[in-house]
């Protein structure tokens, strides 16, 4: 086994572009802000804008407080980036991605499908979920799952006009792992993105995801979600 499979890449933990516009805007702010303020300027859902704040704390990029304690009403948590920090050892979170992603495989009766539904549960709380009134239709809901897809780090493109619309992934964040565990990989994913059409009650959903067609193409079929059949990822 390579040393580059049993560690991460040496230096500053990689960070995506969603992210590093996080990251950027609390570097631009003199004083702790919170949440709200950190989606309003990046345009994240709070869900998502959350999740990479709380990624960057992990990363020793960011800091985090409780703001407001021994006020009125209920403390919230508030972030400011860490002027500089003290070089950590090395980290092997990819040896941790796969070394889980192989104990699903071995450990689940269906690990594919349990991958769909966990990625289904994060597509939902990730997803902008609209009023109980308002009607989504479809170009508004590949709107909404695209800005899902872009802060997780999928670098979709626009989806092609086709009957049923295609969204092309440039990128994929868990490349290395989902090389190795396509399955488990890829079924989360499928499920990530059926959770988030779910969430905004779209009339589409998606029907298959067809990974690495090229090197770093993979394509989410959409289909009306009536039609969307079983989980496939091929």
């Amino acid at each position: 086994m390579s040393e580059q499979t049993l560690h991460d890449p040496a230096g500053p933990p990689a960070v995506g572009e969603s992210r590093a516009h996080v990251l950027d805007v609390l570097r631009a702010t003199p004083e702790a802000v919170g949440v709200r303020e950190i989606a309003a300027q990046t345009g994240l859902h709070s869900n998502t804008a959350r999740f990479h704040l709380d990624t960057l704390v992990k990363e020793g990029l960011a800091e985090s407080s409780t703001e407001g304690l021994g006020r009125p009403g209920r403390p919230r948590t508030v972030y400011r980036a860490v002027a500089s920090r003290v070089p950590a050892g090395r980290r092997s979170y990819q040896l941790l991605a796969q070394m889980l992603t192989g104990l699903i495989t071995e450990a689940l009766p269906q690990p594919a499908q349990a991958a769909v539904n966990a990625g289904e549960a994060w597509g939902r709380y990730l997803a902008d979920t609209p009023s109980p009134t308002q009607r989504i239709d479809a170009e508004e809901a590949i709107r909404r799952l695209t800005q899902v897809l872009t802060g997780v780090g999928f670098a979709p493109g626009p989806a092609e006009n086709r009957p049923d619309p295609v969204i092309p992934l440039h990128h994929c964040p868990f490349r290395e792992i989902a090389e190795e565990h396509r399955d488990v990989v890829c079924s989360l994913h499928l499920g990530l993105m059926r959770g988030a059409l779910k969430e905004v009650r779209a009339s589409l959903g998606v029907d298959r995801l067809e990974p690495f067609v090229e090197h770093s193409l993979c394509l989410a079929h959409l289909a009306p979600a009536e039609q969307h059949g079983a989980d496939r990822t091929d």
